[in-house]
């Protein structure tokens, strides 16, 4: 069952709109479906709410330091509400996936994002759930293109492809909230950004 949503960002208004924030984009539409407003906490280290969802008590996450420093958020905040790394979902840029193409899964390696490596480092676990929002890769493969990439706004078609799988994530958030991981996955994985 998961009582932990985080969406991994860089703090700052010249990050907001970029393709490394698009997990702080599913924590903003879960917030505002649940006309919820995420508030700074000094103790977690980020944007945080509370919500009932889906009948389940479950917490929202920006983390406000900066990408490859999320380890300490994800550590604060677990320390403070002595949750399992198995109850969080972590939602993150990810390169390796086209567009559009969204997956979860459990555990598994960073993928050389930097928040996901932090985080691994701070939990001494790779036991929690990603949520995987393709973003699709630069032209060019250098680390300077990539990094480039990520920290740039996607095209508008490919920013109204990745909302509308954002949108697919939500829809499978009940079944998340009752731990029926599998049945998730499966309704997710058997659609696509054309659906």
């Amino acid at each position: 069952m998961i009582k932990l949503i985080v969406g991994l960002a860089n703090p700052g208004e010249q990050y907001q709109k970029t393709r490394h924030n698009a997990g702080a984009w599913f924590i903003e539409l879960i917030a505002e479906t649940a006309h919820a407003s995420l508030k700074k906490n000094t103790k977690y280290h980020g944007l945080h709410s509370t919500i009932t969802l889906h009948q389940a008590i479950c917490h929202l996450l920006i983390p406000t330091t900066f990408m490859n420093l999320s380890g300490r958020s994800l550590s604060a905040i677990m320390n403070y509400t002595s949750m399992t790394p198995n109850m969080i979902l972590i939602a993150h840029d990810d390169i390796d996936l086209p567009v559009g193409t969204i997956r979860l899964k459990l555990e598994g390696g960073d993928g050389g994002h930097n928040g996901l490596k932090d985080i691994i480092n701070h939990l001494h676990t790779k036991q929690f759930y990603r949520l995987r929002i393709g973003v699709g890769r630069p032209p060019h493969q250098t680390e300077q293109d990539i990094a480039d990439y990520v920290l740039n706004p996607p095209s508008k078609r490919e920013r109204a492809m990745i909302s509308h799988a954002l949108l697919k994530a939500y829809d499978i958030l009940p079944y998340l909230m009752q731990g029926k991981i599998q049945k998730a996955m499966h309704l997710l994985h058997t659609t696509n950004a054309s659906d």
